[in-house]
Order: C-alpha cells, then structure tokens, then sequence
C-alpha cells in the first residue's frame, strides 16, 4: 500500500533547474531515507510535499488519491507533517502551549488537550511531560515534542529533515526506537540525512537523488555506505581520518581559569584551562548548551571574561576586540553560518570581505579594495569548489553546503594562526565534507592550532589531536583519540564519565574493535546546531 507518490516533479527558478522528473514513492508503514549531496534538491522536493511551493510539472498522490497543496495547512489536512531540521518551538512556552499552538480548535488547551498529548507520548513511547518549559529540555527531548507536535494535528507521514545531526549516539538509538514505534502503527516516516551508516540502519527503502533527479534506489540489506556514497556524490566515501601526528611543543592558544558569568553571577564557563599548540587540534566534545558557544564567543572577543586570560603565542589578548583578534591571525567558522557567518543578501564577493575589512586583499591602506577582493573570491570560487553561477550572486542562493565552502574558503584565505572551526562541516554533504577535513588537515600540517567543535563525533574523533569534554561550562573529561569510540565519548557528554578516558578492553569480536584500533565510521556524520533555528538549511537548491 502506497502512503505518498511523487511523480514527475519538475521544479524551476530563474537560472537553475531544482528538481527535473523526481519519482518517490513511499509505502504505508515504512522509513524511506531521502539522500543526496548538498544542492541535489532534497529540501526543494519536501517543501512541494509540503506545501511551501508548487511544481511546475508532475503530480503528488497521498492514499491513492491525486492532491494539489497550496499551502502547509493542505497539507497537514492531509496528513503530511514535517520536523525541521532546525527546532519550530518557542523556549517561553511549556510542551502543552508549544503543541496546541495553532490548533487550539483540535482539542482546546486544556484537559482534552493534555490527555491527547499523554496518548499519543504513551503510544509511541516518545516520553514527553507537557508541563516543563522548552527552554529546560535537552536537544533529544525537543525534539520528540516537535514529533509529537505533528502527530498531534494528525499526520500520517512525517518528513524528518536531518533529524540526528545534534543528537549524541545514547539519543539517536532512543530516536529509533521511536521510528519503529511509528512504523508498527502505520506510520510512514521520510527521512533526510547525510549520516548514510544511520541511513542504512533504520530505512526500509533509499531514495538518492543527484543534481536535482532521481537517480536511483537503493535496499539498505543490499547496500554499503560505500555504494550509497558513489551513488550519492558519485566518488568514494571519505573518512575525516588523520594519519601523522604534526603536534608540536610551541603553543599558540593557552586559556587560563576563563571564568564567564551572566549578569545574575551563574557560571556560563567556569575555570576553563587548556593549550593548542602549532599543528594541533583540539577538539571540544559536548551537548549543545553547555558552553561551547560562550567560549567561541570568549576567543573571538564578542564576549568578555570576567576572569582569567587568553594568550596568542606570546600576547595577551584578553581585552583585545574583535577586529585585533582577526588581524593578529584568529580565523574563524562559526556554528551559525546565517547568524555569523554571511550576509545572506549581499553578493559572495561582498562576504568574502567580511570579518578582514582592513586586510589584504580587501583593502588597500584605509581604502576598500573592491576589484582585488572581486578577483580573490574567483579565486576562492575555484580553489574551493564553491558551486555558483558568479560572485556577483547573493549568498542566499547557494546551498547550505557551498555557504560553508565559501566560508572555509575566506578564514583559510587569511593563513591564520589559530583557526576556531565550530562545526565546519554541518549540513555539507560527503564530498563537501572531504573538502573541509582535507583543508584544515593540509593548514594543521603547516602550523595552524585548530579548535574543533562538532556534534559529528566520528568527525571529532577523526581530526583531533586532543580530545575534552565540556559539561555545564566545565572540562569535565579528556580522551585519546586513537582509542576512545564515539559510545564512550557520547557518554561522557551527558556527564556520566569524568576525568581521563579509558577505552573499556573487550573480547576481539567483529562487533568490538581491540583497544588502541581507531573506530573508523561507516559514514561521515553531519553536525547540525539548534542555534540555528532562524536559518533553516533547507535552501539546498532553488
């Protein structure tokens, strides 16, 4: 039985082609994973599911029955539901309000409601308490709501966009273990990601799109990463693995009891102390909201300790601003690329000046350089693989993937000496993600001191040199690289392990690598941030 088909999509914006004669179908009952490279249509495909846009071409069936969306709303009529990537809730408000919001004509918002939300938690086994503020919950927990949420207007097929990309190996286990809950009652699940081990572990069916068509199907009993890589980018799966140590003994970053407040005194980091030398990457593991984006902002100088020191080689740069940092070699990725990173508007040439306004290329003494930095983006265009039509193209135009590229492409640009990557390759595909680790790998081996953060953790465990664990604003943990897994690791993360990480020696068995054999994933991850949520990455192809 056929819970949704799509048949012959063809969507077109002015200049590019975003889906061309796309067929899915869907069978009632099943997860069906939706995979493809940064820009291949995914997003472009959903949003027409959904409602958000209309094809130019093709039909859409749900049930048996030919529908036309002009919105959401139709949509949701219909049962089709959709789980951003990047959360829709409101922290002010408790699960209950974040639910019925909208739909307060379904159930009220009271008993009747309450009792709905209890049903449908104890149904699927999904755990949610109505009554705590959003703001309070973990990533996994929100993200359950948003799945109650849509079940709770009715849907019968979810769509999860990247559903695991910030949620640690313990919670990405409970997610599926949800799914097949769903499954069992009927439920049909679609489900987007770049995590192609997890692809292959939960779907029923895989459909791989590239350059905005359908290229193939796939069964994962049948099917490798490696097959579903080729098949997905059309190259080999690449591995974030580094082989040759290039650590030396000179240090570049050295933090000393960093200590940062809110106003009301509660600690934000709390006696933060580490070193990253030359050719060194440290990488930071934690849950989202446990300080990691209060210390990128204590390092890049938009936040202000309110003790302790910060030293650049032989300077203290404590009381530095910005704009000193950078120009004394600080490169920076932020998590938040919308937020941070770019001016979504303005044409690529224009960010490529960003955050190095008064430096070369970009300016010529006091003056703006236009025409070098025109000439320097070009540059970086090809260097990096940005896939765009020209520089004088906004930002926005360009998938979530090639946004990141250029960014990439613009920290490394300026040699700098201590490079902040927070999550460098979140929402890029695996050949973008090549790219990415191949680039800090080829800077680290030249000198650059990396502080990584990831929620990928085979990413983490793959590129560092040193491994921490933020916990509560404090380094709570350090691991080996070589030995530790990304289990042991996801569990440190949620406070359970503290100190130095021993990998637990087990019995030799296909299932359980020997202690000192580095765990080498089946697929690069994607890491996702829920600070995100005002720029959703579902512009891949327009």
């Amino acid at each position: 039985m056929t819970a949704v088909e799509l048949a012959g999509i063809t969507k077109r914006f002015p200049g590019v082609v975003a889906n061309h004669d796309i067929h899915l179908t869907v069978r009632k009952g099943t997860v069906h994973a939706l995979v493809g490279e940064n820009g291949a249509g995914k997003s472009t495909l959903m949003k027409i599911l959904y409602g958000m846009q209309k094809p130019d071409e093709g039909t859409i069936t749900i049930d048996g029955e030919q529908v036309s969306f002009s919105s959401p709303a139709d949509a949701i009529t219909r049962g089709i539901g959709m789980v951003h990537q990047h959360f829709m809730l409101a922290d002010n408000l408790t699960v209950l309000e974040n639910v019925v919001l909208g739909s307060e004509k379904l159930y009220g918002i009271g008993g009747k409601a309450r009792r709905k939300i209890a049903e449908i938690s104890d149904r699927y086994g999904l755990g949610v308490r109505p009554d705590l503020l959003v703001e309070d919950l973990g990533v996994a927990a929100r993200q359950r709501v948003e799945i109650l949420k849509v079940l709770y207007r009715g849907a019968r097929t979810l769509i999860l966009d990247e559903p695991t990309a910030v949620l640690v190996p313990q919670e990405v286990d409970a997610l599926f273990e949800n799914l097949r809950e769903l499954k069992s009652e009927g439920l049909s699940v679609i489900f987007i990601s770049h995590k192609l081990g997890e692809v292959l572990s939960v779907a029923d069916d895989i459909t791989v799109i590239r350059r905005g068509t359908t290229v193939g199907t796939a069964v994962p009993s049948e099917t490798t990463p490696r097959q579903l890589a080729e098949l997905m980018v059309g190259s080999e799966l690449p591995t974030p693995e580094t082989a040759e140590s290039t650590v030396t003994d000179r240090p570049v970053l050295t933090v000393k009891d960093l200590r940062l407040e809110t106003t009301g005194g509660k600690a934000l980091l709390d006696d933060i102390s580490f070193t990253i030398h030359a050719g060194e990457v440290l990488g930071l593991a934690g849950v989202e909201g446990n300080g990691q984006t209060e210390l990128v902002d204590a390092l890049i100088g938009l936040k202000h300790a309110d003790s302790g020191t910060i030293a650049l080689a032989d300077d203290e740069i404590t009381a530095w601003p910005t704009r000193k940092r950078r120009e004394q070699g600080v490169g920076y990725i932020p998590e938040d690329r919308h937020r941070h990173g770019l001016l979504l508007e303005a044409p690529l040439w224009e960010n490529r000046i960003l955050g190095h306004v008064t430096e070369k290329p970009n300016a010529k003494g006091v003056w703006l350089n236009p025409k070098a930095a025109q000439e320097d983006t070009r540059r970086i265009v090809e260097d990096y693989d940005v896939r765009t039509p020209g520089i004088d193209v906004t930002a926005a135009s360009l998938s979530g993937g090639n946004q990141q590229k250029l960014i990439v492409g613009r920290e490394m640009s300026h040699n700098p000496r201590f490079l902040i990557a927070a999550h460098p390759t979140r929402g890029v595909d695996v050949g973008a993600q090549a790219q990415i680790w191949d680039q800090i790998r080829e800077a680290r081996r030249e000198g650059l001191a990396v502080l990584l953060i990831s929620a990928d953790l085979d990413e983490l465990i793959g590129l560092s040199d040193t491994l921490r664990v933020i916990y509560n604003g404090k380094l709570v943990a350090d691991a080996d690289p070589a030995t530790i897994t990304p289990e042991e690791l996801g569990s440190a993360m949620t406070g359970a392990a503290t100190g130095h990480l021993e990998h637990e020696e087990t019995p030799k068995t296909p299932e359980s690598p020997a202690k000192g054999e580095k765990t080498t994933p089946a697929a690069p991850a994607e890491a996702g941030t829920q600070a995100d949520a005002d720029a959703p990455e579902d512009d891949e192809a327009r």
